[in-house]
C-alpha cells in the first residue's frame, strides 16, 4: 500500500505537503513509512487480531496474558512514535500533514476499533490525531473508518 500511495502522489501531482519535494521533509516521511511496518502496523494489527479476529474465528476468548503482551508491545511502539516522530511538531514531517501522518493514523485506528483506546492518557497523540482528522476532514475520516469501527458488533 505504501508503494501505491507513493505512485499516486507522484502520478497525480498532489499538493507538496503529502510527499514533500524538500529532501529533509521527504526523508522524514520515508523514515516513518519504513519504520511503521515493523512497529505501529505490526503491533497494532497484532492487538486487533488478538482481541477481535481470533476470538471471532475460534469462538474462544484468548488468554488474558496474550492480550496483555500484545497491548504492551503496542504501548512500546506508541512511546517510540511520540518520542521519535511526533516530538513537539504538529505533524510527522513538520508543520503540514503528509502521507506519514495519514498512514500512521489509519494504522492506529485498528486497535481503537478493537476497543483499545490508545489515545486515552496520551495528550500528545490525541492532539496529533485531532490535527490529522481536521486536515483530512472529519466527515471523510469517519466515512473511511465506518465499517471497521463496527467490527466489535460482530
Amino acid at each position: 500500500s505504501i508503494a501505491i500511495l507513493l505512485y499516486l502522489v507522484q502520478k497525480f501531482k498532489t499538493p507538496d505537503h503529502w510527499y514533500p519535494s524538500d529532501l529533509q521533509k521527504r526523508a522524514r516521511v520515508d523514515e516513518y513509512l519504513s519504520w511503521q511496518h515493523a512497529n505501529i502496523r505490526a503491533k497494532g494489527s497484532k492487538l486487533f487480531l488478538t482481541k477481535v479476529l481470533l476470538p471471532l474465528l475460534t469462538g474462544q476468548p484468548l488468554p488474558p496474558e496474550k492480550l496483555e503482551f500484545a497491548t504492551e508491545e503496542l504501548n512500546v511502539a506508541l512511546k517510540q512514535f511520540e518520542d521519535k516522530f511526533l516530538q513537539d511538531k504538529p505533524f510527522i514531517a513538520g508543520s503540514e500533514i503528509s502521507l506519514a501522518d495519514l498512514v500512521a493514523l489509519v494504522e492506529l485506528m485498528q486497535p481503537v476499533c478493537a476497543g483499545y483506546d490508545l489515545f486515552e492518557e496520551r495528550p500528545k497523540l490525541t492532539e496529533w490525531r485531532r490535527r490529522v482528522e481536521e486536515a483530512v476532514g472529519k466527515q471523510l475520516f469517519q466515512e473511511a473508518h465506518e465499517e471497521i469501527m463496527n467490527i466489535k458488533n460482530l
